[in-house]
């Protein structure tokens, strides 16, 4: 298989797998979409949900938010790890959508990632998933299976994240990033991965 069949290939796969691509984050609007993805941030999408609707129910808009203390968010949020930084970030940020945005979470990738906590990968995430915004999210879990799949071998995720937009259609990227999560989950975990139970690892790295 060359790269390109690989590419047609898992594309094929992951549709047959996950035509359906819920977001694994509960929220409401791009607001609460923000958080809950700041929150994941070296936590599991599992652990968030069971996280934000008690922080939700304290504030769920840059408005509320931005009443309550640090302190306060902290107590919620500590489970997700990082709490400190996390609760701060949540709190400035709130602040700053209602001074500079009119209380919206921006639209573009520029003010996205000047707030506080919002990194590229967590922006990309809002853009596709709040805006519908062609992006391609990538996070260690899809580093590491564009990596086995021979897509990238890149040494770092802004190196894949190239690799995977110049290689994937752009009309697929929204989609696609999820269902490489959920495949990875499913079949191509980190730990005790066995490449001959992997339907498309067993494949795009064939030999024959």
């Amino acid at each position: 298989m060359n790269k390109k069949e690989r590419v047609q290939y898992i594309v094929n796969k992951l549709e047959h797998y996950y035509p359906e691509t819920p977001v694994p984050l509960d929220h409401k609007d791009p607001y609460t979409l923000l958080i809950a993805v700041l929150l994941s941030a070296q936590c599991t999408d599992e652990r968030v949900n069971k996280i934000t609707p008690k922080l939700f129910a304290l504030a769920d808009n840059p408005h509320d938010m931005s009443l309550v203390t640090i302190d306060e968010i902290l107590q919620i949020v500590r489970p997700c790890g990082l709490g400190p930084a996390k609760s701060k970030a949540i709190y400035n940020l709130s602040h700053i959508l209602l001074n500079e945005h009119n209380g919206e979470v921006p639209d573009n990738f520029t003010d996205l990632e000047k707030l506080p906590g919002v990194g590229h990968k967590t922006a990309s995430v809002v853009m596709s998933q709040a805006f519908g915004v062609p992006a391609f999210p990538v996070d260690t879990h899809i580093h590491r299976l564009l990596t086995r799949w021979r897509i990238t071998n890149g040494k770092n995720v802004t190196q894949t994240e190239k690799d995977a937009k110049r290689l994937f259609p752009k009309e697929l990227w929204n989609k696609l990033h999820l269902q490489i999560i959920f495949y990875g989950r499913e079949y191509c975990k980190a730990r005790s991965h066995i490449e001959a139970n992997c339907p498309i690892c067993s494949t795009v790295n064939s030999k024959s």
